[in-house]
């Protein structure tokens, strides 16, 4: 499956599962709950605790598949674009295990074990937010999501809501003018003049399309009056408080582990527990407190999903 492909069915689709009946702003706090604390740390063993905890948070809410193919799709060029940057990069390390002479204004250029660790440390955490805003993605209702930011911002709200719905159909548009173009008994333009060539019809499409939209918004009277709108938008935000629901079990569990997790990391960076180095030598904490803080993120990620009560088939 191409990368295309996998992006693709990146979507979010109503399931039965713990996060998917939580609300969207704390599916979203949860997320990034979890590529906060990838952030602040830097132990690979506690990275890939986090980065378990993603997969396996996509396994209960019912998006393990789509999250784990893209994970494959990603996980390569993350990891060699990181290490290739970093090694040509960074000049720490006393581990060298490649020397490349004098490359003139950058340098000796001195290949180092330590660079290219750091670089596969930092590629981890990449792809652990990476993940975690993908779980977003899958999971949160862009819709009630788009919605919570009418009580802020209604003009944000509606811009939001055009660029999501606007970018699936962009991309439809590419494949199509793609196909059309190698269905020419030609073969049209190849290498990067067809490529520039897509690009540039894609591009006015979407010019077209945002001066329609424009002057459908301008004919329904959207933006005629600024203060009208901002009442408006007060008074629609308004509404919404009233008819707020109440917070639910799950939207309780979820958010005491979107607090907790960056918590948990936060502390663990203050105390030092799960330290790690790589210059000017690889050091790696290993003891029973880096065990233990894994093993407390991957617990307290997991187990809101343990509660399944109120969840419809």
């Amino acid at each position: 499956m191409t990368a295309l492909g996998a992006t693709a069915q990146l979507a979010y689709r109503r399931r039965a599962s713990p996060l998917h009946a939580a609300r969207a702003t704390i599916v979203g706090a949860y997320g990034g709950a979890i590529a906060l604390a990838a952030l602040l740390l830097e132990n690979p063993i506690v990275l890939a605790a986090l980065l378990a905890a993603v997969l396996l948070a996509a396994a209960g809410a019912g998006v393990g598949g789509q999250l784990l193919r893209a994970a494959r799709a990603a996980a390569l060029p993350v990891l060699v674009a990181t290490v290739l940057i970093n090694v040509l990069v960074s000049r720490g390390g006393l581990t060298v295990f490649l020397r490349l002479g004098d490359w003139g204004v950058l340098g000796q250029m001195n290949l180092t074990v330590e660079a290219v660790v750091y670089g596969l440390v930092f590629g981890l955490r990449l792809l652990v937010v990476t993940l975690a805003c993908l779980l977003v993605v899958c999971a949160a209702d862009p819709d009630e999501l788009l919605f919570s930011l009418r009580r802020f911002s209604p003009s944000s709200a509606l811009t939001a809501a055009l660029a999501t719905r606007l970018v699936p159909v962009l991309a439809q548009d590419a494949r199509r003018l793609a196909e059309a173009q190698r269905c020419r008994p030609d073969g049209g333009a190849r290498g990067a003049r067809g490529r520039l060539a897509l690009l540039r019809a894609t591009v006015a499409g979407a010019l077209d399309r945002a001066l329609d939209v424009a002057a459908v918004l301008e004919m329904r009277g959207y933006g005629a009056t600024r203060g009208a709108a901002t009442q408006a938008g007060n008074r629609s935000a308004a509404r919404s408080r009233r008819r707020a629901r109440p917070l639910s079990r799950h939207d309780l569990a979820f958010a005491a582990a979107g607090l907790a997790i960056p918590a948990l990391a936060l502390l663990a960076r203050l105390g030092g527990a799960g330290g790690f180095h790589a210059y000017p030598r690889v050091s790696l904490a290993q003891g029973p407190g880096t065990f233990v803080l894994a093993s407390l993120i991957l617990a307290v990620a997991l187990l809101p999903f343990a509660d399944r009560r109120g969840i419809e088939p």
